[in-house]
């Protein structure tokens, strides 16, 4: 089974964290976030694993090399400029049929080879893991009439959003719609999914994950990956 990890970005959201070492290899506990990721993957099955660099890159290959260290074999796709999430693996020209697809900053417990074995068996050409998150907001939220009179008042509500994990099942299919040498994200695959009428599905998932791109959520993972250490790490 072959995974490609998005490892790449500015990590914008977590400075000054990122003002040394690229978020891929932020500190979780005594192990960067990437390394975590790969022992999950190695654990259920992947043994080819891609990280398209671009950011730092030459940091995370000190780091990881050939993934021997960790039982898997490790390649690197370099984008010369940013190409978004998706436009990297325009670059990789060896994928299989279907192939995994994850950001390099996600604390998950997710079975990543049940994720893959539900998207071949249903023969999907793209599946999105889904979590519902629940967002507070700080203020109080008002709803009026035409007339602008107070209709109904929440003082702070939270609300609940089906998101995407940034973690994907991905048919080859899909390089299809990727433009070469182009930015082209996950909104830009969902937008064109949907004008091509190529379904793409949803595997919700009802575990533990959080994406670290920001320092609140940075900060309670290193909290919350010290009591489920064990869990997290798999093997």
């Amino acid at each position: 089974m072959r995974a490609v990890i998005l490892a790449g970005g500015l990590g914008t959201r977590l400075r000054p964290y990122t003002v040394v070492l690229p978020k891929p290899l932020m500190p979780i506990g005594e192990y960067p976030i990437l390394e975590v990721i790969l022992r999950q993957l190695s654990y259920h099955g992947f043994k080819h694993i891609t990280l398209a660099v671009n950011h730092q890159a030459e940091i995370i290959q000190s780091f990881f090399n050939s993934g021997t260290k960790w039982g898997v074999k490790i390649d690197y796709s370099l984008e010369k400029s940013p190409l978004g999430t998706m436009g990297p693996l325009k670059l990789i020209d060896d994928l299989p049929e279907n192939f995994l697809i994850m950001n390099g900053d996600i604390l998950t417990d997710l079975n990543f080879r049940d994720f893959f074995d539900h998207h071949v068996e249903n023969g999907n050409v793209f599946t999105v893991a889904s979590f519902m998150r629940t967002v507070k907001t700080d203020y109080g939220v008002l709803s009026t009439n035409e007339i602008n009179h107070i209709t109904t008042f929440q003082e702070k509500p939270a609300f609940s959003f089906n998101v995407s994990m940034g973690i994907y099942m991905a048919n080859r299919r899909i390089l299809d719609l990727i433009p070469p040498n182009k930015v082209y994200g996950f909104d830009n695959l969902m937008l064109d999914l949907l004008k091509e009428k190529i379904p793409a599905n949803v595997k919700p998932f009802d575990g533990y994950w959080l994406d670290i791109g920001r320092p609140d959520d940075y900060i309670q993972a290193i909290d919350e990956f010290e009591v489920k250490k064990q869990v997290f790490l798999r093997a």
